[in-house]
């Protein structure tokens, strides 16, 4: 594997990196390999899943159910059924 290394960079962004290493309790290199990847990804519009072949499965499933809903039963949501009209 090939080694970068990255210079002057600034000290609030490598406060940063360090704080989401701890929030997941990985070490340096996995950290700036996984934040490298998802940046690059978030650039230029990879389409490919970070979910693991049992959460694509269920998300497929999900999005399948959603779609065979008719679109107007959506706008349905938070109405009552008509009131009559009062009387004067």
């Amino acid at each position: 594997m090939t080694e970068l290394v990255l210079r002057d960079l600034d000290p609030a962004l490598l406060e940063r990196i360090h704080a989401y290493a701890d929030t997941q309790g990985w070490g340096q290199a996995r950290t700036l390999r996984f934040l490298l990847e998802q940046g690059l990804r978030a650039s230029v519009g990879d389409e490919r899943s970070t979910f693991d072949p049992a959460e694509d499965g269920v998300l497929a499933a999900a999005i399948g159910a959603l779609e065979q809903i008719p679109d107007d039963t959506f706008a349905l949501i938070g109405r009552g059924p008509a009131q009559p009209a009062a009387a004067s």
